[in-house]
């Protein structure tokens, strides 16, 4: 059993962490920067985010590596020093771990290469498990506890992480974000995410979703994962409430008190491993570590609870689209995607 596994099993429920982004862009990370980039040249900030989740009651903090591929880092000409960031990435977490005195699992953060696959791109599947490889032998050498595959699209792009994290001892996490009208901005149904699991070449620990765009679009995809497979340990990472846009910026409308609620909600859902991606702060997760202290499973919402309590969806369902993709033949590989950033 690994530390993941043995984690969970004592404590039934997990908390994860919150935003890498819009915390780091508080502490002077400025848009289109890698934050990649501080894990060497800003160290003592990187702790700094570490710590705060740590101190926040976290179990699980991912490393600041979304971004850490070759294909990523060339934007900032860095795509020769992806096993240095990532293994850099994880021992600024050793540290603060090791200083707090608690037991907190290191999840290895791995996103999207930020490049299309073929045939609607360059990138052929073989360059992207290679791609996935290099990174994952950085954290693993770095000494990370889970491998977690975050904020995936495309069904090839998981595929090939997959493909690349066999070759590894860790259990893995894939979660997708459903940000088009319930599905990942390449097609893919909430549903759909659990029947791949029997399709990838090493099989999940953990499924599930984070960020996208509202809380309540997430527990809406998470619902619908654990419905059709009950069985399945599922992550919930929500976006802290809907996003605003205010001027240059999106503003996360989130409370403390809402997203303890969330916590609480994803939990009844079905949610084992709780946590919150952009907009996500400290004092969100402190609330929702009191949350999950202090509450008792519940039962499983509807979706009319989850809109009541926490609001309205942000890009709900679109039926009479997807009724018309079926008719075509289209499936969760076509349309286009992007690469967006973690939190």
């Amino acid at each position: 059993m690994s530390k993941f596994e043995d984690l969970l099993a004592r404590k039934g429920a997990l908390l994860a962490d919150g935003a890498t982004g819009t915390n780091l862009f508080d502490m002077g990370l400025v848009s289109g920067d890698a934050p990649e980039l501080w894990n060497t040249d800003e160290p003592e900030k990187i702790k700094s985010l570490y710590r705060s989740f740590v101190d926040a009651g976290s179990d699980i903090i991912l490393t600041n590596t979304f971004g850490c591929n070759r294909h990523r880092l060339k934007l900032h000409n860095a795509q020769d020093r992806v096993k240095e960031l990532n293994i850099a990435a994880v021992n600024l977490a050793k540290e603060v771990i090791a200083d707090s005195g608690r037991e907190v699992l290191i999840g290895g953060s791995i996103g999207p290469t930020g490049e299309l696959f073929q045939p609607l791109g360059a990138l052929s599947y073989e360059e992207g498990v290679e791609a996935f490889k290099e990174q994952i032998e950085g954290l693993v050498e770095g000494g990370v506890d889970v491998l977690w595959a975050e904020t995936m699209s495309a069904v090839e792009e998981m595929k090939a992480a997959a493909e690349a994290a066999k070759h590894f001892v860790l259990p893995l996490v894939i979660t997708a974000s459903f940000d088009t009208a319930g599905k990942t901005m390449m097609g893919l149904a909430p549903k759909g995410l659990g029947e791949l699991q029997s399709q990838f070449a090493c099989t999940p620990v953990a499924i599930g979703s984070n960020c996208g765009v509202g809380a309540s679009d997430l527990l809406a995809a998470i619902m619908e994962i654990t419905e059709a497979y009950p069985d399945a340990i599922v992550v919930a990472k929500g976006n802290c409430g809907i996003p605003q846009i205010k001027g240059d910026e999106v503003v996360y409308t989130g409370t403390p008190e809402l997203m303890a609620d969330y916590a609480r909600m994803a939990l009844d859902a079905g949610a084992r491993i709780i946590g919150g991606c952009c907009g996500t702060s400290p004092d969100h997760l402190k609330a929702m570590r009191v949350a999950l202290d202090t509450y008792k499973k519940g039962v499983r919402p509807t979706l009319d609870q989850v809109i009541a309590e926490i609001g309205p969806l942000v890009s709900p369902p679109n039926k009479e689209a997807d009724a018309a993709r079926e008719a075509e033949g289209e499936g969760a590989g076509s349309g286009r995607r992007r690469g967006r950033r973690r939190g």
